[in-house]
């Protein structure tokens, strides 16, 4: 609805007098809304006016068949290209079947608005069918405004989507880490299915963001569920929802996170964690795009781009008949690997300087300088909990230290929790295939792992000794005996 105080702008191309009057008669029962603010008689007069006046003009009403060399749909997509918000009325005194199609459709291909005839009847005062004629002017500027609107939600969309983007980026120059980012550009603009590999902590979701905020589904909801959070009696609820009644307790419909995520992207972290009966139903979905709400008779279809992760072996899983193989032919689609911190090299300091500018600014105080001592620390120290366990340490070291960053402080037991061990080192069975050594010889493998960790945590030998509690001369012995020195 248009405004009282609201005024359309109009430039009118018409070169007959007579014309122009009869134009002005008709608009002149709406002067307070609607005003001519310039008349010409050529399509050139027309464009270098719209040239130096850009968005002057709200609506133009153009004679067909104007004089000069620029006219008709030539001289409409000219100014299109000029102003492509103005709308164009195309006024004609030739005599129109209005079942012409084909004129009909040319105009608007050029980019008109409306159009419509000026005089076939006994008419001298004002144009043909004058209510049509107001009618096309006010829809035109409703159209115009519009246009404008959808454009700076666009640019919202977008620059919000730009900001999503980087808050969520993947922050790396390793060389597996620039082919993990080449991957996600290519494999977003499909829409197969992804299955994500990687230990706990690497950032498979932040890997599954990327994948949507740069696919044609980016404007549509992402939808993560950690299907080992969810007990297992109620997954299939929250998965593919009820229908009110369906069960006791069920008051009301629920939508499921499918249906949540319809037209978008729903993402299945430790998807190794679904009960077989859940897989039955995720993998109808995946085959006919269906789902069965829990009480529905009928089945609702959905439209889902399916990104799932897991940090298990899955094909070990399927052998184990623990992962159904079908589902995990359907899921592994596309695979994506992402490798362990401890294998992408400087990546390490570069996320130690992220996560540190990130704290301090939370914290609002000025960023730690980091010694060369403990850098080295940092680059040899395995890192088990991969990104999530640095992250943790940088925000520890934040809260802990005095303005630089020392080895002594990385060091601390309370930051990089010397008692963690990988898992696999106390798993006998797994690591000698039940094999019983002597206990001298698990004594050495043991001393030996573990002054292996201890030196790689320590900025020198005395500081490994320290740790230890042995004397630095007992240290020094004791690496030659293990092969250190």
């Amino acid at each position: 609805m248009l405004a009282n105080n609201s005024q359309i702008n109009i430039l009118l191309i018409e070169d007959e007098n007579f014309d122009v009057k009869r134009i002005k008669n008709t608009i002149n029962y709406y002067e307070n809304n609607l005003k001519v603010l310039d008349t010409v008689s050529n399509g050139r007069a027309a464009l270098e006016l719209i040239s130096n006046n850009p968005d002057k003009y709200d609506v133009i009403i153009l004679d067909y068949q104007i004089s000069g060399g620029l006219k008709g749909e030539e001289l409409i997509a000219k100014i299109k290209e000029k102003d492509p918000f103005v709308q164009i009325i195309v006024i004609t005194k030739m005599t129109i079947n209005i079942t012409d199609y084909n004129f009909a459709n040319n105009l608007i291909k050029a980019g008109a608005y409306w159009y419509g005839t000026k005089y076939p009847g006994n008419i001298e005062d004002y144009i043909y069918q004058p209510t049509d004629f107001i009618l096309s002017i006010f829809n035109a500027y409703e159209k115009k405004n519009l246009e404008k609107h959808k454009l700076k939600s666009d640019r919202r969309l977008k620059q919000n989507i730009s900001n999503m983007l980087e808050s969520k980026k993947i922050i790396g120059e390793s060389k597996p880490m620039i082919q993990l980012k080449e991957n996600i550009e290519k494999y977003a603009k499909s829409d197969a299915n992804i299955l994500i590999s990687g230990p706990s902590g690497t950032g498979k979701e932040l890997v599954a963001w990327n994948i949507h905020l740069q696919s044609k589904r980016r404007l549509e909801n992402f939808v993560p569920i950690n299907c080992g959070s969810i007990p297992a009696d109620l997954i299939e609820s929250e998965l593919f929802g009820y229908q009110k009644g369906a069960f006791t307790g069920a008051n009301n419909a629920k939508q499921g996170l499918f249906e949540i995520a319809n037209n978008g992207t729903i993402f299945l972290d430790e998807v190794a964690e679904l009960p077989l009966s859940a897989q039955v139903k995720l993998l109808r979905v995946l085959q006919e795009g269906e789902i069965e709400k829990i009480g529905r008779t009928d089945k609702l279809s959905v439209n889902v781009r399916i990104i799932a992760a897991t940090n298990k072996n899955l094909a070990n899983e399927v052998n184990n008949n623990r992962f159904r193989e079908d589902l995990y032919y359907r899921l592994n689609v596309i695979p994506l690997d992402i490798v362990p911190l401890k294998q992408r090299g400087n990546d390490i300091f570069l996320l130690f300087d992220y996560f540190l500018k990130y704290f301090s600014n939370d914290l609002g105080i000025e960023m730690p300088k980091v010694d060369e001592k403990a850098k080295e620390i940092l680059l040899n120290y395995k890192w088990p909990g991969n990104v999530r366990e640095l992250r943790n340490i940088v925000q520890r070291l934040i809260l802990n230290c005095n303005g630089t960053i020392t080895a002594k402080d990385i060091s601390d037991p309370m930051i990089l929790g010397n008692h963690l061990l990988i898992k696999d080192e106390t798993n006998f069975e797994e690591l000698y295939h039940g094999q019983v050594l002597q206990l001298k010889e698990i004594e050495r493998i043991f001393r030996k792992k573990y002054i292996s960790y201890v030196r790689s945590i320590s900025s020198s030998d005395s500081s490994a000794a320290e740790k230890l509690g042995i004397a630095p001369s007992n240290y020094y012995r004791m690496c030659k005996e293990l092969g250190f020195k």
